[in-house]
């Protein structure tokens, strides 16, 4: 089948799916279920996946993105178990009321439309962006509802990007070369998610364990994903007692460290940070260390090198913490807490299609409201303007 009759189908399935009502969660309960059960299918086609990557040079990263176990399986059961029983966003009113005419007028939420994912390495936003589109109305209920492009070449991805008749919206998620080359390629509207470049900046009130178990859990608790921390920003004044305890948990997990000349001199032997570093997502066990002078120059250089993704204070200073929530300009801004906390689950939102870190249609992790649009509904009685 040809994209284009893809899209056709898509198109058709959307407006079946617009008022498809509870059969929504019907649906996806047996998906849910559906998924359980054939666990041991999908584990042993992964081992074949997960071979072939290694065979491919697959960095150590991806392959983690890429690899099922029986409880990942088990979380995306329940994920799609989660967002069939949540609230349906369509229909929702989000605001109204009589107009001095007599006009009574509703802002309603309705589905974006039919959306596009380009993604890679991880098997569970098969699942994940299946749940959610159907939820939000965003894909009908016949087979066409949602639907798999098995042809996986540049010119296929080409095409897609290009299928504006069709597509209301693609959304891109993988590493920092897929994104950019969707944002530049192509002619369908995109919403940008997924790259990580997040800085956890240590302040001179800090409390040491604290920084110390902050920035071991945001590194390494799994380096491969966008909400993982890739920089350290630390006062200069704590800089001297708290490097060697960070250093020393890191250590733990065999953290490659890459600091500046001020690092380097507190923690003799580890890699001098080149500029580079400061602006790459690296998703695997290395971290770059910068000293700074001040609250200011910290913020500096998260206005310089972020993404937009999630960046944290360590501090007990209480006008350093709002500073810093006010002037970060990131989809997630934490005071002492993890970067890792970034995440459509943790945020109480269920299964999660992205953390777009734009601002425009959405911000941060895009949950089933953030995959509707709305529409004005008005009803007169013969007005005429």
């Amino acid at each position: 089948m040809t994209l284009e009759e893809m899209g056709k189908r898509a198109k058709a399935a959307a407006r079946e799916l617009a008022s498809a009502g509870n059969r929504k969660e019907k649906a996806l309960l047996h998906a849910g279920e559906a998924l359980w059960n054939r666990r041991e299918v999908l584990l042993a086609a992964n081992v074949l996946d997960v071979q072939a990557g290694k065979e491919q040079g697959m960095s150590q990263a991806l392959l983690d993105r890429l690899a099922l176990t029986e409880d990942r399986i088990r979380d995306m059961a329940k994920a799609v178990e989660d967002v069939a029983k949540a609230a349906d966003p369509v229909g929702k009113v989000l605001s109204g009321g009589v107009l001095p005419n007599g006009l009574k007028i509703q802002k309603v939420a309705v589905p974006l439309g039919v959306i596009g994912i380009i993604y890679e390495a991880r098997p569970n936003v098969t699942s994940d962006a299946a749940a959610l589109c159907l939820k939000a109305g965003n894909a009908g209920l016949s087979a066409d509802c949602v639907q798999l492009v098995e042809d996986t070449s540049r010119q296929s991805a080409q095409e897609l990007m290009a299928l504006t008749d069709y597509l209301d919206v693609l959304i891109p998620r993988g590493g920092a070369g897929l994104i950019r080359s969707v944002k530049e390629n192509a002619r369908v509207p995109v919403i940008e998610t997924g790259v990580g470049n997040c800085h956890v900046y240590v302040d001179a009130s800090a409390q040491v364990a604290m920084a110390a178990d902050i920035v071991y859990n945001a590194k390494t608790s799994r380096p491969s994903v966008c909400n993982a921390m890739e920089t350290l920003l630390i006062h200069q004044d704590i800089a001297e007692k708290a490097l060697p305890a960070i250093k020393a948990r890191l250590d733990e997990k065999q953290v490659e460290l890459r600091g500046c000349e001020r690092a380097q001199a507190i923690l003799p032997g580890i890699k001098a940070a080149e500029e580079a570093d400061w602006e790459t997502e690296y998703l695997d066990y290395i971290l770059a260390v910068r000293v700074v002078d001040s609250l200011d120059q910290a913020l500096e250089h998260i206005a310089r090198y972020s993404t937009g993704h999630s960046e944290c204070i360590v501090t007990e200073n209480y006008a350093n913490a709002q500073r810093f929530l006010n002037e970060v300009d990131s989809a997630a801004v934490y005071v002492n807490a993890s970067t890792r906390f970034t995440d459509g689950g943790q945020f109480g939102l269920g299964a999660e299609i992205g953390i777009s870190t734009q601002k425009l249609h959405a911000r941060g992790p895009m949950g089933l409201e953030q995959l509707t649009s709305y529409k004005f509904l008005i009803e007169g009685c013969g007005q005429v303007r």
